[in-house]
């Protein structure tokens, strides 16, 4: 690492000196490869409906059929895109590789971390790149979902729900990653505004716990205060100067 950054050189010493490094990423993780963060996409969306309701499990019961429209129309460029990990995704995945028991906590649900070959991935807010069905469980790949308008069961017929986390639902991983984050050497916050509970809250608990925390985003956080080290700087800018 050549970078003189004083911040960059103290993260680079975290990451030597961590063997079990829990990293939580958001939406900035993906925006680097070309995914824009969802909540953007209201616009995307013309009907006179709030995004988190359109994204909503009570909106899927009622009108499954509409709640499909919707779910299409928002996560659009998600579904269809060919997307390909950036250089966080790798730099994360290097470490792994080297030696290090590195845990994803992820926010996305793009897929993009296993892809990059990271092994350890808590999705905690589920995934696109399959759907469910309620009563009997199967569970459809993507390519099944997307030839179907209204995505049935293949076996029951049951209509299909996205593997992702709606509003209105619980974040069924939302306790390992808290027992992943504690567990760590160091917590290494990437690309997320801390804005999304309960998931934000893990920083707190850890730094809490005297857990050595980083963060690596574009722009400030409410939490900013609890890490020990700040940069505001791009993902992929950061792990190029950074060594696996």
């Amino acid at each position: 690492m050549t970078d003189i950054n004083p911040s960059l050189s103290r993260l680079q010493g975290l990451l030597d000196q961590a063997q079990r490094i829990a990293v939580l990423t958001g939406a900035g993780m993906s925006t680097e490869s070309g995914i824009p963060d969802f909540r953007s996409a209201n616009g995307l969306w013309s009907r006179d409906m709030s995004l988190a309701e359109a994204v909503s499990i009570d909106y899927f019961r009622r009108d499954p059929a509409a709640f499909w429209l919707a779910f299409r129309d928002i996560f659009h460029l998600k579904l269809v895109g060919g997307y390909q990990p950036n250089d966080g995704h790798r730099f994360l995945a290097a470490l792994e590789a080297a030696g290090k028991e590195v845990t994803v906590l992820t926010q996305n649900i793009d897929g993009l971390h296993g892809r990059a070959g990271s092994r350890r991935v808590l999705e905690m807010h589920g995934t696109l790149l399959t759907a469910s069905c309620p009563g009997c469980g199967e569970v459809h790949p993507l390519d099944y979902v997307e030839r179907l308008a209204l995505p049935e069961c293949r076996y029951c017929h049951g209509v299909l729900k996205p593997d992702v986390v709606l509003y209105g639902e619980a974040v069924p991983l939302i306790e390992p990653a808290f027992d992943a984050a504690l567990a760590a050497d160091l917590l290494l916050v990437m690309g997320s505004s801390l804005e999304v509970s309960p998931v934000n809250l893990i920083p707190a608990e850890a730094a809490r716990a005297g857990i050595p925390c980083a963060l690596v985003n574009y722009t400030p956080t409410r939490f900013d205060a609890l890490f020990d080290v700040c940069l505001r700087a791009g993902i992929g800018e950061t792990c190029r100067q950074l060594r696996a």
